[in-house]
């Protein structure tokens, strides 16, 4: 270990001022932070860009891996200043919505203003929506929270998605997980309600595949549009009930797969309606969504709206709800942002890496290469650090190979995780 970080030492400890890439002499702190670790004059910056949802349908998550990204910056600042290496990160942080018009916008200014690392977006139809302009400019995302297969985002081969990274597993495995969650509740016929954009297609599909696999009759499929989102649920609410009617509600089930919009549509549910009488089902896109709670907790909370999202702890995570609850961002983070906290020290360590290697010349296809190489050396704790989410590692689609799955249901007391999906034997531990 000493003879690994003395060699990383050496690949950092650069000369002092890099006239190329994405870096700037600084003495500014970024004002989308408040309590920053601060660049010193002779410190080279690596401004990273961040897209995220902070006022629209994912805003739970987004806001949650903004502020954690700015306890990653300290963190990452304060290890670089430990140990003598002479750069600092600085955040650029920016509200997509979640719209893909938006985040291309975005991502427009970003490569304007010599911004080449992006941690984000949080959606899959963003990502589909800026792969061709980030792969046109050689840019490198790595999304925290963008689950569609790479086929649904019109990626082709492993070439085609070389700049684009996502440290959370692709819904081929969560639809496994709601698949097997389902099946274990002894539910036998499911209709689905799913977002019509890249991500809910998507999982709709996969979900659908595994669901008919386990011997589950599959007794509808109800799309609404994601852009704009209805307001008027009821034409969907009439549709739901007509596809129940005649089953046995024991035994029958709704899948929603959509984000903070099902609040929406839980709350437009008439309270004698037979969709509440039967177990709803959810994924990534809502789990601890504050909007289910402030708007239709007591008939979330009768249908349980059991909910998927990727799982992954250790104590390095419990030492950053530390931090981040000094900060008074709240208790901890949620997976998404811990996902988001990895892909930045990947990014920045592997940023740092390139510039050495080139003398200061941004290129794309090295850092590609180092951040697929770095993210295994960090899982390894190479670094010095390790990972919050347990270990990373990537395929040849530059996606997370694997992952258990939390089980998350809205109680009297709001969100709580109820079980764990393992991923290794499809089997669920129910959590008392």
């Amino acid at each position: 270990m000493k003879k690994t970080w003395i060699i990383l030492l050496s690949l950092l400890l650069v000369s002092s001022i890099f006239l190329a890439g994405c870096t700037e002499k600084s003495g500014t702190t970024n004002t989308s932070t408040t309590t920053t670790s601060e660049p010193t004059q002779n410190e080279n910056v690596i401004k990273v860009g961040v897209l995220t949802d902070l006022s629209g349908p994912l805003s739970s998550d987004g806001t949650d891996i903004a502020n954690t990204l700015k306890v990653a910056q300290n963190d990452i600042n304060n290890y670089f200043k430990e140990k003598g290496i002479p750069y600092s990160i600085k955040v650029y942080i920016e509200d997509t919505q979640s719209n893909p018009s938006i985040c291309l916008q975005k991502v427009q200014s970003f490569n304007a203003m010599g911004i080449n690392l992006i941690i984000g977006p949080t959606s899959s139809a963003e990502v589909k929506n800026i792969k061709d302009y980030i792969n046109s400019n050689g840019m490198i995302i790595i999304s925290p929270s963008s689950t569609a297969p790479p086929q649904m985002l019109g990626f082709t081969s492993p070439e085609q998605k070389k700049y684009v990274f996502r440290f959370v597993p692709t819904d081929n495995f969560q639809a496994k997980a709601i698949a097997g969650e389902i099946k274990d509740m002894g539910i036998k016929n499911v209709v689905v309600i799913y977002r019509g954009d890249a991500w809910g297609r998507g999982l709709e599909t996969a979900a659908v595949q595994n669901l008919k696999k386990e011997g589950i009759t599959v007794i509808g499929e109800v799309e609404y549009p994601s852009t704009p989102e209805p307001s008027d649920w009821s034409p969907y609410i009439q549709m739901l009930e007509n596809k129940i009617s005649g089953k046995d509600p024991k035994t029958t089930a709704v899948l929603a797969i959509g984000f903070d919009e099902i609040a929406t549509l839980l709350s437009q549910i008439s309270d004698n309606s037979p969709l509440l009488n039967v177990k709803w089902f959810g994924s990534d896109g809502i789990v601890d969504s504050e909007k289910v709670v402030s708007e239709a907790k007591d008939k979330a909370e009768k249908v349980g709206l059991y909910s998927t999202e990727f799982y992954g702890v250790s104590d390095e995570a419990k030492k950053l709800a530390e931090e981040y609850e000094k900060m008074g961002y709240g208790k901890r983070p949620r997976q998404y942002a811990l996902i988001a906290y990895d892909s930045i020290w990947v990014g920045a360590i592997s940023y740092a890496q390139m510039l050495n290697e080139t003398g200061g010349k941004y290129n794309a296809d090295l850092l590609s290469k180092l951040i697929k190489e770095n993210t295994v050396k960090y899982s390894e704790g190479q670094f010095g650090v390790k990972p919050v989410t347990g270990d990373i590692y990537l395929n040849e689609w530059n996606d997370r190979a694997s992952g258990n799955y939390g089980i998350h249901a809205v109680t009297k007391d709001g969100w709580k995780l109820v079980g764990i999906w393992d991923y290794k034997t499809g089997q669920i531990k129910w959590l008392k």
